[in-house]
């Protein structure tokens, strides 16, 4: 009988508890799944997010400003009494943020930053502003003139200053991109981003 656990023994059929635990805790860390890295978010949906954020859900008692902010215009047949529900604002939102990037397409990387800004204050707006006649001139030192856009009634305005600066800091383009963020926006002029339009219609 001795000589029969002696034997086990060195087989290594009867391994010490600590020694056990070791090789168990290997044998899972082998057989862990890998880590499958967090998928990034496109700017396009960080600006659809920020808008979302600070624009909130329109009711009826925001008429004629329905789902994230959008502006009814003559001949949409939006019902005064009904909250568009979240499905319905987010598809009409990026709508609207495609239209506003379409209009500055000519300035590429920056179409974004500035369809964000147009989407607030308007495009007539925008094209009028410091920031567009810098970045016409070539001068990406836009930081303050893009943030001054933050006043209410001729006042600063702290939430609407906060939103400039979290636009400003996700979506502005450091180094200067050759001009081709217009077509890499989901539209229809980008074969690459037709598969994602689904996503958008509703």
């Amino acid at each position: 009988m001795m000589l029969a656990v002696a034997g086990m023994m060195l087989c290594g059929l009867l391994t010490p508890p600590r020694v056990v635990s070791d090789m168990a805790v290997t044998a899972v860390k082998a057989k862990a799944a890998p880590t499958i890295p967090r998928p990034q978010v496109s700017p396009f949906e960080q600006a659809v997010e920020i808008i979302k954020k600070y624009e909130g859900m329109h009711s009826p008692k925001h008429w004629p400003f329905v789902g994230y902010g959008h502006k009814v215009l003559p001949g949409e047949k939006f019902s005064r009494k009904r909250t568009l529900s979240q499905k319905e604002a987010e598809a009409l939102l990026r709508k609207d943020l495609l239209k506003n990037c379409a209009v500055f397409r000519e300035f590429g990387a920056d179409s974004l930053l500035l369809g964000v800004l147009a989407y607030n204050i308007g495009s007539g707006a925008t094209l009028r502003s410091s920031v567009v006649k810098k970045l016409k001139e070539g001068d990406r030192n836009i930081r303050e003139n893009y943030i001054a856009h933050c006043r209410y009634r001729g006042k600063v305005h702290n939430q609407i200053k906060r939103r400039r600066i979290e636009e400003f800091e996700n979506l502005f383009v450091e180094e200067k991109v050759a001009r081709t963020s217009y077509n890499r926006m989901p539209g229809r002029r980008n074969q690459a981003y037709r598969p994602r339009l689904a996503l958008y219609k509703h």
